[in-house]
């Protein structure tokens, strides 16, 4: 069974949109991870409850269709720094695909041994993760002597297409590692 873990704090609801879409399509468990519950996901919940149950419509009774429940979870963690990334290093367990914007969290992911993308498409791995930390402790630091390097740019239809090709390659990398 494909396992995904995300940070559903730091994923735009476009990005949330494609994830939920898969799942439900595809059968998969989900875990979403944030420190409130989102409408969005708790819709996708009763959908994909529906789409599982659709298959025993005529052969369950009612009652006994009702014990079908989702493979989509939103676990709601206390406000607070970390919070999310460390319910979700608790959580996860390879072999299964991770999202999520935060490069420290992917780091801890990754050293469970998760595959680990962005919302910009970008994958994250053991090669990469450490010049990702540099990268992020140095922008920190300049942000502390007052110098604001370039905001990262918008959202637009080329990075959710970017996002989409990347989700797939990784989904697609899992099925073929359970085969």
């Amino acid at each position: 069974m494909i396992k995904l873990y995300i940070d559903a704090d730091s994923l735009p609801v476009r990005h949330r949109e494609i994830v939920l879409r898969r799942i439900i399509k595809r059968g998969y468990e989900a875990w979403f991870a944030a420190d409130r519950s989102l409408p969005d996901v708790m819709k996708a919940i009763e959908e994909d409850k529906a789409e599982r149950r659709r298959p025993f419509r005529d052969t369950l009774s009612r009652e006994e269709a009702r014990k079908i429940g989702s493979g989509i979870h939103m676990v709601v963690v206390d406000t607070g720094s970390d919070s999310a990334d460390d319910e979700l290093v608790r959580m996860a367990e390879p072999p299964a695909l991770a999202i999520t914007h935060d490069v420290p969290l992917s780091e801890r992911l990754i050293e469970k041994g998760l595959i680990v993308i962005d919302d910009r498409g970008n994958e994250f791995s053991a090669e990469n993760i450490r010049k990702r930390m540099s990268e992020r402790e140095a922008m920190r630091h300049f942000r502390e002597m007052g110098i604001f390097p370039e905001k990262q740019k918008r959202f637009d239809d080329k990075t959710i297409r970017l996002f989409s090709d990347a989700f797939d390659k990784a989904l697609s990398r899992l099925e073929r590692m359970e085969s």
